[in-house]
Order: structure tokens, then sequence, then C-alpha cells
């Protein structure tokens, strides 16, 4: 009577071993998927964008940035205008990069 005793606990004991593992192969498998969708391509510059425009430095540095930029191309008209001559148009360029420069890293915004 123990050998059926010990049979049937064995009997029992793999049932739950397998049940287990099918619970355990169904969560990996959840795992899977949203790893899956997290490493396609799309996902990943989403969340990096994402990522990005939450920062508050990085917004400020843009902002600084575009402001410079704007300044430097507006001087650069208003002083230079619209000339063909080359050495006029090396000028403008450079005093475009240096107006930029100056009030990107001057401007506290």
């Amino acid at each position: 009577m123990e050998k059926r005793n010990a049979t049937q606990n064995l009997r029992q004991t793999i049932l739950l071993l397998e049940q287990k593992q099918a619970a355990e192969l169904q969560s990996l498998h959840q795992h899977y998927l949203v790893i899956y969708e997290s490493v396609k391509p799309l996902n990943l510059m989403k969340s990096a964008l994402k990522k990005m425009t939450s920062s508050p430095d990085l917004r400020h540095n843009i902002l600084n940035t575009v402001i410079g930029l704007s300044t430097g191309y507006i001087s650069k008209k208003l002083l230079m205008g619209s000339t063909h001559n080359p050495i006029k148009r090396i000028a403008g360029t450079v005093l475009q990069f240096v107006v930029t420069n100056l009030v990107a890293k001057r401007s506290n915004l």
C-alpha cells in the first residue's frame, strides 16, 4: 500500500511541477513580448525623444541655441544685406557665427 501512496505523491508532485512550468513559460512569453516591443526602432526613437523633451537642461540649451541662431542670422541680414561679393559674404558668415555664439552663451533664460 505504501508503493501506491508513493506513486500518487510522485504523480501529484509531477503535476504541480508541470503547472508551475506552464505558468513560468507564460510569464516568460509575456516578458519576451514586452522586450520585443521596446526594442523596435520606432519605439526606441520615441522613448529617446520623450527623454530629451522632458529634460529641462536640454530644453534650455535648445532655446538658447535657437535664439542665438536667429539673432546671428538677423544681424547678418541687417548689416550685410544680400550681396554677391564673396568677401562680404564670408565676413557676413563670420559675423553671424560670432553673434550666434555670443548670444547663445550669454543668454540666461
